[in-house]
Parts: structure tokens; C-alpha cells; sequence
């Protein structure tokens, strides 16, 4: 038995200190122990801890949010992921062989569970049916997560009684079926309602379940999935239905990232079906803890008056929204967007200010003097603006060495980086289509969903957020999308469940379009930033809580309060052919037909609603979308260090450590002709 196969029974389970992930070492026990009632309790405790992996690490951006339309790389070239380079390869054991080796390192522990509880558990006791079915929901969630990145893999259902060598490929078909039929062991043995914060329910299995059928529905199994697709789409439905009915949606889309503190109100609102538990508890972190709100970030840090504080986060800066993700969103009335990424930074360096120059002073607003600082620390120290191609307020003003700009012939005070200068043509797939940033790659602008002010230094990586694995809002989704695969006459029905999260997406009555609301607001919290007033300085904070809405939108003194819920809406199939927001990108992509209008305008919806919520590559693979939407919309099509190619990239390759060593049926390592014919295709 491999240890790539079966990955280590000694689990240290880490979480909120109020909920049943409190730190547990099992390390010392035997297997014998895994036979009784307490073992298997604690093991199926220990095994929660891998519901935590993809968001512990790099593979969490890498093999989930890179090399797709969404998300470019940023301040760190990636070659491999996001330019599908040579170095995406068997031997590449940074992102790809994690996953494979803690994927299985889950599987043999839920196959004891699954194993062991009818003779080592009491049968009568009231946690007997719930046991089982986290072993089975464990299982199939594994195995999914595996046949999505690699494809068919060796299904492995019995534990190990030694070492085992002998493993060989099992269909996508094989592997689907086993994943749908332990997802449905588990609905049928969980409960409606944890009695526990982050216990799996039958509504969790309902979730994935609804995946399951979806992807097995989907374009990438066309070989050999035609027997299943119409009964996968009416399960997406039933599966679907009853999650939104048991999670209703959030009233406003901010509910879902209003993160204050650890443990605090946001991490159990209604539309959160199952969400990986973390903590401020640092005796219960491990290696890595939640690490995704590294990755998103623009650098800040290095421009003048700025620099880092607990309150903006650490800056890694692996991902850069793309021109699709600017383009996509209704900025207008789709509050979504403002509430996903942000727009402006404070100034917490007021030593290190920007001052007027004397090359300045022709571009420089009246009172503006040679010398004093063009901003205070406690102001606005870096704005975003996020305005359409072909406005003509904004020029480069090429004196200032900040790359600032030129708003209708005068400088501006802050940092001000543009998406589009007067005269500059609409750019998707290079780096000019990153606005005047984009000799820049440090900055873009930044996803806001995983920003965690409540770490305890500005350097750490421990992120003590609870991270969403599953939420109601991604099933309204694929219910929609679902209705829409059943054919042109289902269109209605589909439209109806996309305005439920349309609707909720527009502003309210009454709301303040400026106001900006993220997770590094929880430094006010935070008794690490005690007296310090922007989170380790005195001088003020780089979270700030508005926006740059109105100046985007070129609606500078026309303030408004009025809801935008019914623009939102769609009134039928015609706003989907004919929308504005959507058009264009039909046109990029070359979508004519009303089947492939209303697929592209889905996946558009799936990235307004879920953007940077490590869905995408997934997504745009099963729908065999990746290749055309890389081409069109992820610049590293234009950078010359790889290229997406169909007929190797929709799967990951099979780690060179297992082809390595595993034997043949006979006992012998597999030769080189043998590890060829068990690896994808051009690895």
C-alpha cells in the first residue's frame, strides 16, 4: 500500500472552538481501535480535516482558479496552471500531486468507517445513521474531486489490510456511478439538521448530488454518457430544489462575506449548506490553515503613503481578474460586482506620502503645492476605476512614475490606476486588456470574498475564516442550467431561477451604492490591532469602506438610492439573446444559435453569482468551454509561455510518484509503455 494511495490514519482536526473539529490527535491508536464506537467517532472526526485541503494551500488558486477566463496570474508567473506550460507535467508536485495523494488520503479512512460501523458501532445508537453517512459522503466526495481534475481513477472501496501495489484505472463511467450511489447512501442516511457547527446534513448530499448528475450530464462525458443524461438533469432538479428550500438565499449578496471576527454571524447565514471549519485558535491550525485570501490580493504595500497592514491582507498575488471579469458584470445595477472586488485603498503611511513635484503643477488640482503630500494618511491613498472602453475622461499622465492618470486633464491626488484610457481599444486576451496597470502585474482589481482581517500578525499566512464548499445560490444555478439542457422549451423555467439570484444581486431600496463591505474590516475586532487604528498602524487603515461606484460609472453627482431589482430581472428569453451586458461576449466567443446564447449567458451568470469561488476550472472543463474561453479571454494566450490544448488540458496528469510506484498484474513496475497507457493523453 502506497502512500500516495492511501494517505495517514494520524489526523489533526482543527476548527471552531465552539464546534466538534476541536483538536483531536489519534495519531497513537491502532486500527483495532477504528472497530469501536469511540474509534469510529473519532475517525470520522478526523476525517473532516480534509474537507479543509483545498483551501489550506497554492493548489487551492492553481488547480481551481488559474488558466481560466476569470483569472490570470498576477505578481507570480505561473507557467504551469494558468499557461498550461511543459512544466504542467507528472513530475509538477506543487498543486498536482496534493491533491492526488490527500484525495485518497481520505478514502481509506471513510473506507473504514464504511466498513467497520455495522460491527463496531451500536446499531440502535442515535449517531449510527449519521457516522455512516459521513463515511459515504466522505468517499464520494473524494472520488469527485479526483474524477474532475484526472478522469477516470482506481477505485479503491475496501481498506487495505497491507501494502498494495497492484492498482489499476477505472472508468469516468465507473466512478460516477460509484460517487452517485455513496452520495445517496449518505442523503439517505443524514439528517435534515447538524446537531454540530460544520456536520455534514442531507442537504449537503443533496448539494453534490445535484453536481454529480450535473457533470455527468455535461459535454466532456459526451463519449459515453448519452444513457444518463436526461434522468442526471431531472435529478439536478429534485436535488436542487430541495437545498434551496432547505437554505434560502441571503436577502443581499453582502451577507455571504460580511466577515467580522472569527466564528462570527456571516459563517452561518442560511444560503451556507457545508463550509470548511477554521479558527483564530492557533493550537488547532496545522501547516497551513486557510491560506486563500493570499492569493487574490493586489499589491499594495509598495506604493507610496501604503504599506501593510493586517486590515488589507498579505499580498501574494497570484490571481488578476481578466477584461471578461470586468466586462461581465452589469456594473451599473449588478450590485455583485461591487461586492466581490475592491476599488479603493486607504493610506496608512504618512511618512511615506506621495508629494507634489514641480513637474506636477500644470496637472495638479487648485491649492495643490509643491512639496506638501498629495494625500494624508487616514485619506483614500489608491483608487480603481472601472470604467467602459471609450470614455474619454482619462489620460496617462506619463510625469508621475505611480502610473497615475489624467481625469479630464488634471491630476489626481491618489494612486489611480484606470481600466481604459481615452482612445484605447477594447483588449481581452493581452496585457493591455488589464488596463493601465498592466505593465503592472502586481496590480489589478482585487477579489474581496477571502479577505480576513482577523489574523493574528500582518505577516501571516493563517487565515481563520470558514471557507464555503457549498452554498444554495450555486444550486439555483445548476437548476437553471439544467432546464436549460433539457431543451429550448424549458428556457422559461430557467430564466425564472436566474432572476432569484438576478433580483437578489440588484441594489435595494435605500442602499448606499459607495459603500464597500469585506472581511478586512474584521481588524476593528481584532484585539491584535488594540490601539493601533488601521491594524498595526497608527496612521490608519488600508481597508476603507466605499468605493469608486459613481467615478467608474461616470455618475459623479448623480447620486441615487433607487433600487435596481427589476432592471435586473429578465422578462424572458429575448433579454438573454438580446442582452447588452452579454452581447459582446457572445460575439467574442462566436455564439449564434439560442442554445449556445443561453449556455454562454449561464456560465456568465455562474461568474457574476460564484466568481473566484474556486468553481471555474471545473466548470468551464465539464462544458468543454476552457479551451475557447482561455483563447479569448486569459491573456496567457498571447504571452508565449504555453498554450491550451484540447486534447491534453481538460484533465490533469496522473502523478509520475504512483506510476512510479505501483506494479502490473504480475508484480513487476510497470513499464514504460504500461505507465504510458495509465497516464492521460500528451503527458
Amino acid at each position: 500500500m502506497i502512500g500516495a494511495m492511501t494517505g495517514s490514519l494520524a489526523t489533526i482536526n482543527t476548527s471552531c472552538k465552539e464546534s466538534f473539529l476541536d483538536e483531536q490527535l489519534i495519531t497513537g491508536q491502532s486500527t483495532d481501535y477504528f472497530k469501536t464506537q469511540d474509534g469510529l467517532d473519532d475517525l470520522v472526526t478526523g476525517a473532516y480535516q480534509k474537507l479543509k485541503f483545498k483551501f489550506n494551500y497554492i493548489w487551492g488558486i492553481t488547480n481551481y482558479n488559474l488558466g481560466v477566463d476569470e483569472f490570470t496570474d498576477a505578481n507570480n508567473i505561473m507557467a504551469h496552471y494558468n499557461h498550461y506550460g511543459s512544466t504542467l507535467n507528472s513530475a509538477e508536485g506543487g498543486s498536482n500531486q496534493p491533491i492526488w495523494d490527500n484525495y485518497y488520503g481520505l478514502i481509506e479512512p471513510a473506507n473504514i468507517i464504511i466498513q467497520n460501523m455495522p460491527t463496531g458501532y451500536n446499531q440502535s445508537s442515535a449517531t449510527y445513521n449519521t457516522r455512516l453517512g459521513e463515511g459515504y459522503f466522505l468517499r464520494a466526495y473524494a472520488y469527485f474531486e479526483l474524477v474532475k481534475q484526472y478522469g477516470g481513477v482506481p477505485l479503491k472501496l475496501n481498506p487495505s489490510t497491507g501494502v498494495e501495489f497492484y492498482f489499476s484505472r477505472n472508468s469516468e463511467e465507473d466512478v460516477y456511478n460509484q460517487i452517485i450511489a455513496d452520495f445517496k447512501q449518505a442523503y439517505d442516511l443524514l439528517p435534515t439538521k447538524a446537531d454540530q457547527t460544520g456536520r455534514i446534513t442531507k442537504y449537503a448530499a443533496a448539494h453534490f448530488l445535484a453536481k454529480a448528475h450535473l457533470f455527468r450530464a455535461s459535454e466532456l462525458y459526451s463519449g459515453w454518457n448519452g444513457g444518463y443524461v436526461a434522468a442526471d438533469l431531472d435529478a439536478v432538479i429534485k436535488y436542487g430544489e430541495e437545498v434551496v428550500s432547505a437554505h434560502p438565499l441571503c436577502a443581499d449578496y453582502i451577507e455571504l462575506w460580511d466577515f467580522t471576527a472569527a466564528n462570527s454571524a456571516n459563517e452561518k447565514v442560511s444560503e451556507v449548506v457545508l463550509a470548511a471549519q477554521f479558527s483564530d485558535d492557533a493550537s488547532t491550525w496545522g501547516r497551513y490553515g486557510n491560506q486563500i485570501h493570499l492569493y487574490y490580493p493586489s499589491v499594495y504595500q509598495n506604493l507610496s503613503g501604503t504599506k501593510r497592514d493586517i486590515s488589507g491582507g498579505r499580498e501574494f498575488s497570484y490571481a488578476s481578474a481578466t477584461e471578461y471579469t470586468m466586462q461581465v458584470f452589469d456594473r451599473v445595477n449588478d450590485s455583485r460586482f461591487w461586492k466581490s472586488f475592491i476599488t479603493k485603498y486607504g493610506a496608512n503611511d504618512q511618512k511615506g506620502a506621495p508629494t507634489w513635484g514641480d513637474a506636477d503643477m500644470p496637472f495638479a488640482p487648485a491649492g495643490a503645492v509643491v512639496g506638501e503630500k498629495r494625500f494624508n494618511a487616514g485619506e483614500v491613498g489608491i483608487k480603481y476605476i472601472v470604467n467602459n472602453q471609450g470614455d474619454t475622461r482619462y489620460a496617462k499622465y506619463e510625469n508621475d512614475p505611480t502610473n497615475n492618470a489624467l481625469k479630464d486633464g488634471v491630476m489626481g491626488n491618489t494612486h489611480t490606476f484606470v481600466r481604459y484610457f481615452k482612445g484605447e481599444p477594447q483588449s481581452w486576451n493581452t496585457f493591455g486588456g488589464r488596463g493601465n496597470y498592466s505593465d503592472q502585474i502586481a496590480r489589478s482589481v482585487a477579489l474581496c470574498k477571502f479577505r480576513d482581517g482577523y489574523r493574528n500578525s500582518i505577516a501571516s499566512q493563517f487565515g481563520t475564516r470558514d471557507a464555503i464548499i457549498a452554498r444554495s445560490g450555486d444550486d439555483v444555478l445548476m437548476i437553471a442550467e439544467a432546464y436549460i439542457r433539457k431543451g429550448e422549451s424549458y428556457y422559461g423555467n430557467a430564466i425564472e431561477w436566474i432572476n432569484k439570484l438576478r433580483q437578489r444581486g440588484g441594489y435595494a431600496e435605500g442602499e448606499d451604492r459607495s459603500k464597500h463591505v469585506d472581511g478586512g474590516q474584521a481588524y476593528k475586532n481584532n484585539t491584535y490591532c488594540a490601539g493601533k487604528g488601521g491594524g498595526y498602524s497608527a496612521d490608519g487603515s488600508i481597508y476603507w469602506e466605499s468605493n469608486t461606484y459613481y467615478e467608474s460609472n461616470d455618475m459623479e453627482g448623480q447620486e441615487t438610492t433607487a433600487s435596481t431589482k427589476n432592471a435586473m430581472l429578465l422578462s424572458g428569453v429575448a433579454d438573454v439573446y438580446n442582452s447588452k451586458t452579454d452581447g459582446i461576449l457572445y460575439e467574442v466567443l462566436g455564439a449564434t444559435s439560442n442554445a449556445e446564447k443561453m449556455m454562454c449567458f449561464l456560465l456568465n451568470e455562474r461568474t457574476r453569482e460564484l466568481c473566484g469561488e474556486l468553481l471555474r476550472w471545473e466548470d468551464l472543463a465539464r462544458t468543454k468551454t476552457l479551451d475557447a474561453r482561455w483563447h479569448k479571454f486569459n491573456d496567457g494566450a498571447t504571452r508565449g509561455l504555453g498554450n491550451f490544448d484540447p486534447n491534453i488540458h481538460y484533465y490533469r496528469p496522473i502523478p509520475q510518484s504512483f506510476l512510479d510506484g505501483i506494479t502490473n498484474s504480475s508484480g513487476s513496475p510497470l513499464t514504460p509503455e504500461e505507465k504510458q497507457a495509465m497516464q492521460n493523453p500528451g503527458y
